[in-house]
């Protein structure tokens, strides 16, 4: 290997870091007697937290000039959402409305995630609709006119779901097809086959009582329920949080300060229990919501605190540089595609109109880059929010659902020329 090409496989890697990976917990080297002599380099990005808020406000202005604007864009976004559609009709912010879109978001937001971990590699999925359309057929056929138990009509489903990720894989990463190109096959053959499941009526009713039914339907009337939950996530980060400045001290790494901490903890406590208290307004705390926010906490789990997550990330950053490093490229590639699976409703609608264009949009605008790399599966939660936030405050206006269409893909598309300006603005600070 010569002298340039070591060089840019050093840069390479330590792209993929900076964009997903905390170099703290990173892998230990797998030569540690090579590395014995080495010197320790300290993230700089580490030591910020030794220098308490001064620090932070060093490490922001550095950020906004470099073009690492994070998730500031959408947070700004959804304030002036609530702020002009509040201004323009009061129920907006009513408890019923925030309800309402809580529950309105979570299908869309569950795509979504799937979404994020095929982003991640730099890749894109059309046929997310017509999977989420299949099983969702399969769901109904196996329990209604097969008289299936509905519990496992819904596992079926879901491991259906994610065969059909693994042949979109196959085709991807072992034949070499383009992604592009093989989910868009997907997305024509998947919806084909679902009108096929769903035979001439077209549409197959679902127990309203049942489990499916129930998931957009119940909500946890007790106000208990809604103020614990917060509570469990407050309390959970602040340990999370804790226990992570702890190992760090005890390894001699700089670490948050707990101030620092306290505050983050504060804030997202205002919050936690703000949104507690207008489900307590309404209806209670919807069990969809709840769903949701496991399968958010359980995958940014898997994808920043494991070995899969860090590959993720990496391929994101340089295919080739993780496959000099060791990752296995395909195998990683087609699990990305696993999570691109979710149950709709059995009707010859499911996986089709705009589902596929609010779930890349809801990705995308919540500040996962289509460039890979870079995003988490929180984004899903930020943009789904802006996305129906925006639907929601246009049908209180009255205003056509084809102006609907045509804002959204405004937003979209500013979006995604933010994330352009901002990936040539840190190349040009030499941070990508």
């Amino acid at each position: 290997m010569t002298t340039d090409e070591t060089t840019n496989t050093v840069d390479k890697s330590s792209t993929s870091l900076d964009k997903g990976a905390d170099p703290v917990d990173a892998p230990p080297v797998g030569n540690p007697d090579a590395a014995e002599g080495a010197a320790t380099v300290i993230d700089p990005r580490l030591l910020i937290r030794e220098q308490g808020f001064a620090g932070y406000l060093t490490e922001f202005k550095r950020k906004i000039s470099g073009g690492d604007l994070g998730s500031i864009p959408v947070i700004i976004g959804l304030a002036i959402i609530a702020i002009v559609f509040q201004s323009l009709n009061s129920e907006f912010l009513s408890a019923k409305n925030i309800s309402d879109i809580a529950v309105t978001m979570v299908a869309t937001g569950m795509m979504a995630v799937g979404i994020i971990f095929v982003l991640l590699l730099g890749e894109i999925d059309l046929s997310v609709g017509s999977v989420s359309g299949v099983s969702g057929a399969l769901v109904a056929v196996l329990s209604v006119t097969q008289g299936m138990n509905e519990w496992l009509a819904i596992v079926v489903a879901i491991v259906s779901g994610a065969v059909m990720g693994a042949i979109h894989g196959f085709f991807f990463a072992r034949i070499g097809a383009p992604a592009f190109a093989v989910t868009l096959a997907g997305l024509l053959f998947w919806l084909g086959f679902m009108l096929q499941l769903l035979g001439d009526s077209g549409t197959i009713n679902l127990d309203g009582e049942g489990v499916v039914g129930q998931l957009t339907t119940y909500y946890f009337t007790d106000v208990a329920a809604a103020y614990g939950l917060a509570a469990v996530a407050v309390v959970g980060y602040f340990a999370a949080a804790f226990l992570d400045t702890r190992r760090r001290e005890a390894a001699g790494i700089p670490s948050r300060p707990i101030a620092d901490i306290a505050v983050r903890t504060a804030v997202l406590a205002v919050f936690a229990f703000a949104a507690a208290y207008m489900f307590n307004q309404y209806r209670g705390l919807p069990l969809a919501l709840v769903l949701f926010l496991i399968v958010l906490v359980g995958t940014d789990f898997l994808l920043r605190r494991t070995a899969y997550g860090r590959k993720i990330f990496a391929l994101g950053g340089s295919v080739e540089a993780s496959r000099r490093a060791g990752i296995n490229v395909t195998a990683i590639r087609i699990g990305g595609l696993f999570w691109a699976s979710k149950i709709a409703a059995a009707n010859q609608g499911s996986g089709t109109g705009d589902l596929l264009m609010n779930v890349i949009a809801a990705a995308v605008i919540g500040g996962t880059s289509l460039f890979g790399g870079r995003g988490r599966t929180w984004n899903a939660l930020l943009g789904v929010m802006v996305i129906v936030s925006i639907q929601y405050g246009l049908s209180l206006e009255g205003i056509a659902t084809p102006i609907q269409y045509m804002v959204t893909g405004a937003v979209l598309l500013a979006t995604v020329v933010i994330d352009s300006v901002t990936r040539k603005t840190q190349k040009t600070a030499g941070r990508a």
